[in-house]
């Protein structure tokens, strides 16, 4: 772990050398790397310099206006001699009417030319989530809810007609979907939303192909191949059992290569320039790793030495040899945001109060984009896991490589900043994947099982504050998914922020153990029955995550006793309903229980309640069993219905089951 932060202890020598080597950095900065405070507030900083020396220390505002200097302060330290020379420890305060933003800190020694610049951020107090009406919305896995025009996959065109009928039609307010990271595109892609090659952009799998401006600018003989393409992505809906992300790919992939051969108009070379332009380098960057796996595959680390760098001279050649296939990959990301900006108007056009919430997973692919492109802030030969949890009575190792915290503050937290940013830009709202991970990251190494990982802890007030920056800039919300192993204060400094929380009903019980009385539950939080690592509330309530652990080896127990634990877990909430007259008569009713459950939620003061869609038309089937990838179908289950068929979304008017469950929120 150590040495993955650039630490060497492998001897305990080489331990006492480093701890000296780590208690003199701070005299040898001159600044701080960055500085991270709250509007209002005004924190000391230290400054190095040779003793004696006279400094000029200021802020250089983001917007370029008024420069602001800083006032030393009166506040002794004893020098210190490093590296032969005697530092001095100055003391100064920033003033607390900074404006909010990225600002550059500035320091200049007696009459030299050189400026030392750190980095400044000041970030809301914390964001008004109190204001928001009390709603509803649907929570969904995009890839599995498919239409009639769908190409064997539920893409942005399916996602914005699910929204603007459940506004208008149904009175919901918001959609939170899964990440719509970008995954490889050469090879098999990987079907975990939660394990993308990149969390900046996007997967192309999610496009419309009939959307696209160019289409209506095909020759014919291309316009009748994109047609065949599509008949035969279409006969896909039909396939209940598994969503089949290869083959829908390569008949995607080759339509889009076609409409990228369309010569656009003059206007649609402007617009796509500007986005280029906002993008910048880690456009290219992405665009970079996408080509260079069309050829030599997905996986970085067993590319071409030379090619394993991404600021190598092979690297720079690559891409000026093979500009056509590099801009592909920069133009679908920007059918992308167009498709997405497309997708929230027409929620918000519809009526819903948020629109689309989207999910930002934890972590990346160690070979994918990102990995490729930030090794410098990244953790060589380390992944991202959880404790033995329930879970997974094992522990998890995500494979996922995790963030520097030194790094990352020597950089400003740029790579963090650029990441928010993207994610915020066409949301009402971001649901962030297991937040504890901004406070404390269970580490774990390849050779090692993850019970004997490590946390290692980051300047949360750096995250959550750029978070909270970033969303009351956008005007969207931020769901923090608090569940697992968390430590009582982080929920407090959460709420504090005015980040919401995540609730779900298997999980909420009181200090006895007993289900926790809706009254008493957060109002602060998306509330929910399910989650998306459990089964739909039909299939949990027969125990079908039991019989799957059980099926997989993933039990530290007889499964005799987990069924009994998980008999009186159910029997308690059933005695619940029953408490609060939520249920009577129809016990024996699966879809009575399910109804009763939902309830229970919607007497809660939460703020959001979430309704998975799988949920409202009688799925059983669980998307994920955390701990397994193709031990069982992870994330490639469609929507289906208890009868064991396709659900496609021209389905949802008529369903009946819905409609009941969705006038219990009512």
């Amino acid at each position: 772990m150590l040495a993955a932060l650039g630490v060497d202890a492998s001897t305990p020598a080489k331990a006492a050398e480093a701890l000296d080597e780590h208690q003199l950095a701070r005299w040898r900065r001159v600044l701080p790397a960055t500085l991270v405070m709250r509007e209002g507030w005004t924190p000391w900083f230290p400054l190095h310099v040779p003793h004696g020396s006279s400094v000029e220390v200021w802020v250089d505002l983001e917007d370029g206006g008024q420069r602001r200097d800083i006032p030393q302060q009166e506040k002794w330290v004893e020098p210190q001699w490093v590296d032969g020379v005697q530092i001095g420890e100055a003391t100064f305060q920033l003033p607390g009417d900074l404006p909010l933003g990225y600002h550059r800190l500035c320091a200049r020694l007696g009459s030299s030319p050189e400026v030392f610049t750190g980095t400044v951020i000041v970030t809301p107090q914390r964001l008004e989530p109190q204001k928001l009406d009390r709603t509803w919305g649907w929570v969904l896995q995009l890839y599995s809810v498919r239409s009639r025009r769908s190409w064997g996959i539920g893409d942005l065109h399916d996602l914005a007609d699910l929204a603007a009928w459940s506004a208008g039609d149904l009175g919901a307010g918001f959609v939170l979907i899964n990440p719509l990271h970008a995954a490889e595109t050469a090879g098999r892609m990987e079907p975990s939303p939660y394990l993308p090659a990149s969390r900046r952009f996007a997967n192309p799998i999610y496009l419309r192909i009939e959307d696209i401006d160019e289409y209506g600018d095909l020759a014919p003989a291309e316009r009748d191949r994109v047609r065949t393409l599509g008949l035969q992505s279409r006969a896909l809906n039909e396939d209940a059992d598994w969503i089949d992300r290869d083959t829908v790919w390569a008949a995607k992939r080759e339509a889009l290569q076609l409409l990228f051969g369309v010569r656009p108009s003059i206007g649609r070379i402007a617009e796509y320039g500007a986005y280029c332009d906002r993008e910048g380098h880690g456009l290219i960057d992405f665009a970079t790793w996408a080509a260079i796996a069309d050829v030599h595959g997905p996986e970085w680390s067993k590319w071409p030495e030379e090619l394993r760098d991404p600021a190598a001279p092979a690297v720079v050649a690559f891409r000026n040899d093979n500009p056509d296939a590099v801009e592909f990959h920069c133009w679908l990301q920007w059918q992308l945001d167009e498709q997405l900006a497309r997708t929230q108007a027409r929620a918000k056009n519809a009526g819903m109060q948020l629109g689309v919430v989207h999910d930002l997973a934890v972590g990346v692919h160690p070979d994918g984009a990102d990995a490729w492109a930030l090794q410098k802030v990244l953790a060589a030969g380390i992944h991202v896991g959880a404790p033995p949890d329930a879970f997974n009575q094992q522990g998890q190792d995500w494979s996922q490589p995790p963030w520097r915290p030194d790094a990352l503050a020597e950089t400003g937290y740029a790579a963090w900043r650029e990441l928010v940013r993207a994610q915020l830009r066409h949301a009402g709202g971001l649901r962030i994947d297991h937040i504890l991970g901004m406070f404390r990251l269970w580490w774990v190494t390849s050779e090692e099982s993850p019970t004997q990982g490590t946390y290692v802890r980051y300047d949360h007030e750096a995250l959550i504050g750029i978070l909270v920056l970033e969303a009351a800039r956008a005007g969207v919300i931020v769901v923090g998914e608090d569940l697992g192993t968390v430590e009582p204060w982080v929920r407090d400094y959460l709420t504090e922020r005015g980040v919401l929380g995540t609730s779900v009903l298997w999980f909420e019980r009181d200090a006895d153990g007993k289900p926790l009385a809706p009254e008493r539950w957060r109002e602060l939080c998306l509330a929910t029955v399910t989650t998306h690592d459990l089964p739909p509330t039909a299939g949990y309530l027969a125990g079908d995550h039991v019989e799957l652990r059980d099926r997989l080896g993933l039990l530290t127990r007889p499964v005799a006793e987990e069924l009994a634990v998980d008999e009186a877990d159910r029997d308690a909430w059933l005695a619940a309903l029953r408490e609060r007259h939520l249920l009577s008569g129809h016990e024996g009713e699966v879809e009575r229980i399910v109804e009763a459950l939902h309830r229970y939620v919607a007497h809660t003061p939460a703020k959001l309640i979430g309704v998975a869609l799988a949920d409202a038309v009688g799925e059983r089937r669980t998307q994920n069993q955390p701990g397994t990838t193709d031990e069982y179908p992870n994330w490639r289950v469609p929507l289906g219905g208890p009868d064991g068929m396709p659900v496609l979304i021209e389905d949802l008017p008529n369903n009946t089951r819905l409609r009941r469950l969705v006038g219990v929120l009512r």
